[in-house]
């Protein structure tokens, strides 16, 4: 029976890895492909690339469908987005850093 290959990679302060080349390769990863964990009874974590049927979340769908069945039946309410509202939300998120290296705060760990 073949051995097969084991590989590793480091967690960083926020959890995140990189995936090691061989295995992008082995699943045939792009950049922002998503990956599906399964996690057996045994304890075992079998790691595979994330189908489009994987990547649907149901709350997310039905929120869209509301969204939809909504426009269809009330288009008259759609309104274009205020060129005030857009330049106050670029003002409220101007200062706003987002630093993936950084360490979690206690809380968020």
């Amino acid at each position: 029976m073949r051995t097969p290959l084991e590989l590793e990679s480091t967690l960083t302060d926020r959890y995140q890895t990189t995936v090691p080349a061989t295995v992008r390769r082995a699943l045939k990863l792009g950049k922002r492909d998503k990956l599906k964990y399964a996690i057996r009874a045994d304890g075992e974590v079998v790691l595979s690339r994330a189908g489009a049927q994987d990547a649907e979340d149901p709350a997310l769908s039905a929120f869209l469908k509301f969204l939809a069945d909504d426009i269809t039946r009330s288009p008259q309410h759609l309104k274009p987005v205020d060129k005030a509202l857009v330049k106050r939300a670029r003002a409220l998120t101007a200062k706003i850093r987002i630093h993936l290296d950084e360490r979690l705060s206690p809380e968020d760990e």
